[in-house]
């Protein structure tokens, strides 16, 4: 017996149960913003899956902008985009590992080098690289402020021809534009130190390119704006990218005094119905957003009831129509990205990166499965 063929034909399409709609049109948009704003070319980031928005596909609707190149965290990551036909530089912001050497080298994609060891484990390649200075972010990259280890990276890059771009990161630019400054003129005065200056010189994150041309410097790497998430509270806002959509798949009428969910968190206040929304933990609803979150049915935002579950999220709804089969919205419209984090106590970034693998990833202008 074919028990295979059997069960792919009895399976439900696991696109009825939840999904998550990404417009690309509005993604392009974004970046559109980014570009004219900075006067510079792109290097968007498509790391973690896209910010979750998947990442190949994020890749060729952003190609319509003539990008320099894609910046991922990991060699997967860049594999990914080389099997699926990208051949623009990818660069992979990780700092290098020797282990990772052959990937790179087998995939044509950039290494960062953060200090004198990896230098010397990649220059002997000859092939491009960038060069990560610590401005103050503290996290990766030689710092500004070790002369021996500065010493040891500019007599490394004389013998490195293939030096491609060298760049810094902004910890602030988002809440405190002054810090941005500060950590591009200490930028700024380290790469005239170098032995030369390479093609390509970035620091702006999304924040920094929507600043204007400033700190644009040859590259700018936009990431959250373009996924939809604000990049500070005084900057144009994104257009929507994602909407995160679930199946209502049960309704009851409970009574005033009615616990639900997981550690009875969640009592009635007044004779209302819940419905059970077919999405949790596991498909990327924080647990955070227990008792505290919101959901769309049709424009009229209704709070989660209770403790999220692996599989299933509680809504609130008192009197509102609502049946199996509904669709409510956790993400986008009446429910705004941003808004939502900040009920979760997080960001934007976390919201997307933690979209599930099980949720399709659906074009905004199809039908609901």
């Amino acid at each position: 017996m074919n028990f295979g063929a059997d069960l792919m034909t009895t399976m439900p399409d696991d696109r009825a149960r939840a999904w998550v709609r990404v417009d690309r049109a509005a993604l392009a948009a974004n970046a559109r913003t980014i570009a004219t704003r900075s006067g510079a070319r792109l290097l968007p980031m498509v790391k973690a899956n896209g910010y979750g928005t998947g990442a190949v596909a994020a890749a060729r609707a952003l190609e319509a902008l003539d990008p320099w190149g894609f910046g991922v965290a990991t060699p997967e990551e860049g594999v990914e985009l080389r099997a699926s036909g990208i051949t623009r530089p990818v660069v992979v912001f990780t700092p290098f590992l020797p282990a990772w050497r052959d990937a790179l080298l087998a995939h044509d994609l950039r290494p960062v080098i953060g200090d004198p060891a990896a230098l010397a484990a990649w220059a002997p390649t000859g092939r491009p690289f960038h060069v990560e200075l610590d401005t103050g972010m503290a996290r990766s990259g030689v710092r500004w402020d070790d002369p021996g280890g500065l010493d040891a990276l500019r007599a490394g890059l004389r013998s490195a021809p293939a030096w491609e771009g060298v760049f810094t990161h902004f910890h602030s630019a988002d809440t405190d534009p002054s810090s941005a400054e500060v950590q591009w003129e200490r930028f700024t005065a380290l790469v005239a130190t170098l032995p030369a200056r390479p093609p390509f010189v970035h620091a702006a994150n999304s924040a920094g390119a929507l600043r204007g041309p400033r700190w644009a410097g040859d590259l700018v790497r936009p990431g959250i704006f373009l996924y939809g998430g604000s990049a500070g509270p005084d900057l144009p806002s994104p257009r929507e990218v994602v909407r995160l959509e679930a199946r209502v798949a049960a309704v009851r009428r409970v009574p005033a005094g009615a616990s639900a969910s997981y550690g009875a968190t969640w009592t009635a206040a007044r004779e209302t119905t819940v419905a059970t929304l077919a999405i949790g933990y596991a498909d990327g609803v924080h647990r955070a957003l227990s008792n505290r979150g919101l959901a769309a049915l049709g424009a009229r935002a209704v709070p989660f009831a209770g403790r999220v579950t692996m599989d299933m999220t509680l809504l609130d709804c008192g009197d509102l129509p609502v049946r199996p089969g509904d669709v409510a919205t956790l993400l986008g419209g009446a429910v705004p990205l941003d808004a939502q984090a900040a009920r979760a106590g997080t960001i934007a970034y976390e919201l997307l990166t933690a979209l599930g693998p099980r949720l399709p990833r659906l074009d905004a202008t199809g039908d609901p499965p």
